[in-house]
């Protein structure tokens, strides 16, 4: 049933408060992508005396945390149910969108905020080419029905210009266009904000001659979440929550070796058992009338103190042992690598005559990260690619990319030459060469070229016509040869060299 204005109004007011509450976690978790980090202090005395002093710095592993999986998470094709190949007509909306790039900044966005969003809607200027675009967990919201996880109800996409807020609320049968006016007044806590902001109203924004609300031809809510680490009944998980209480200990821990280097990495000495020296201060006459402290600094610099006193004694001590810092520091690495199924030497970049299986094995517990990723996001996309058929009014295409695959290139690191020599056995036992050539990390559309390729060689290679072996249909997969043993009835067998009496 369409919602009135006054429902549509409310409905939009719970999802922008929802919207606001997540906001501050993924701010954080993008702060701390960043390199943001407020430096923690072991006591306030500490804090007191070298706050400033360190103040902007970090040492920053959750960049590298969560970089480490999207540098690995690579969409090739999608692959609608029934279908032995690839969809080239969709791959060319994903590519027209840009998203073989802005589908990075999804996952990223994820990773470090728990969520990304998929906004799927049509473009009136071009019928074929739906709009397709990755939002940021603090600007879009899905809501679902209730008992359901992915039931979408509805969704709301909002963004601040000034003074104002704008949303979108999309829910199965309309789209509302609404904004509405926010205060501007600073240094208030998110709760007083949100509070304060639900006092405005509600308006229509002004479309022009389009509709307001405006009927959703897709009759689906055209918005997909991709949950990161999801679970059964609490909110996905980002990859950097448990990493940031590590990093804060980690960034102490460079400070107080800081410190600890800058009072103490040298050996010191000391003078027992005498005063502290003085130079008197004479008259225009050079009688004594005074004395002063000698300035110390100036004796630290010119490496000379002479002392009077028959009590005096020096003495000293050693340099700190700056070791004991920067072993705890690895282990504190260690912990995130381990906690995080980052491969150490991604994070301390030491190798050191390291076999390929040794290689394989560090990386294996990253490589199941990325391929959980890829089962949970790969639900997503497979969505985000039905509302692309039914943008472009292909429901029957829509239904089959509902229960289809997505491609995604090969998560592992492989050597080039093992890969070659693996795929050349699978050949051997039977394997189909586009089976194949995708192992080998070729993109859908990079096979069908190169199955082309392949047609237009045999069609121009003369050994092929004196061998009496002739090219398989280019649209057949694999686009292989054909076995000479089993000649086309309806074709003349080509004459040999043998046959021909030379």
């Amino acid at each position: 049933m369409p919602l009135s204005f006054a429902q549509a109004g409310q409905l939009a007011d719970q999802l922008l408060s929802e919207l606001q509450n997540r906001s501050p976690l993924v701010e954080r978790g993008v702060e701390y992508y960043k390199g943001h980090h407020p430096l923690r202090f072991a006591s306030d005395s500490f804090r007191k005396h070298f706050e400033a002093q360190y103040k902007g710095f970090s040492d920053n592993w959750v960049q590298v945390v969560a970089d480490s999986p999207v540098e690995r998470l690579t969409v090739t094709g999608v692959k609608p149910a029934g279908m032995s190949a690839a969809d080239r007509e969709l791959w060319g909306v994903w590519q027209r969108n840009g998203l073989d790039a802005d589908s990075q900044l999804g996952f990223l966005g994820a990773g470090y905020g728990a969520r990304a969003y998929v906004l799927v809607w049509g473009d009136p200027d071009d019928e074929e080419t739906p709009e397709v675009t990755f939002e940021d967990a603090r600007q879009a919201i899905v809501m679902y029905e209730p008992g359901s996880r992915r039931k979408r109800k509805a969704a709301l996409k909002s963004w601040r210009d000034g003074s104002r807020v704008y949303c979108t609320l999309y829910l199965k049968d309309q789209v509302w266009k609404l904004e509405r006016a926010v205060s501007a007044e600073p240094h208030k806590s998110a709760a007083v904000q949100s509070a304060e902001d639900l006092t405005y109203g509600f308006e229509l924004r002004d479309t022009g001659h389009a509709p307001n609300p405006q009927p959703n031809p897709m009759g689906v809510v055209p918005m997909v979440e991709l949950p990161n680490r999801p679970l059964l009944a609490e909110d996905p998980i980002s990859d950097v929550a448990g990493v940031i209480a590590m990093q804060d200990a980690i960034n102490l821990l460079w400070s107080q070796l800081f410190t600890a280097s800058d009072f103490a990495s040298f050996p010191q000495r000391l003078v027992l058992g005498a005063e502290a020296p003085k130079t008197p201060i004479l008259d225009k006459n050079g009688q004594v009338i005074g004395e002063r402290p000698v300035d110390l600094a100036k004796f630290a610099v010119d490496r000379i103190l002479w002392i009077t006193d028959e009590k005096a004694k020096a003495a000293s001590w050693p340099a700190a042992n700056l070791r004991a810092y920067t072993d705890v520091l690895e282990v504190g690495v260690g912990h995130i690598a381990a906690q995080t199924r980052t491969p150490p030497h991604y994070l301390v970049g030491r190798m050191a005559n390291l076999s390929g299986d040794a290689l394989v094995a560090a990386e294996t517990g990253l490589v199941k990260k990325v391929q959980e990723k890829m089962l949970w996001f790969g639900v997503a996309l497979r969505e985000v690619f039905k509302l692309i058929a039914l943008a472009r009014g292909e429901t029957g295409l829509g239904r089959a990319l509902a229960g289809g695959q997505i491609l995604w290139q090969d998560a592992e690191s492989r050597n080039q030459a093992q890969a070659a020599d693996m795929l050349l056995k699978l050949r051997q036992v039977g394997f189909p060469f586009e089976w194949l050539a995708l192992r080998f990390g070729l993109s859908p559309t990079e096979v069908a070229d190169l199955i082309e390729m392949r047609q237009a060689e045999a069609d121009m290679d003369p050994a092929s016509l004196i061998l009496g072996v002739r090219p398989r249909d280019p649209q057949a997969p694999g686009g292989d040869m054909e076995d000479p043993a089993e000649p086309d009835e309806d074709l003349e067998p080509v004459p040999t060299l043998a046959g021909a009496g030379l």
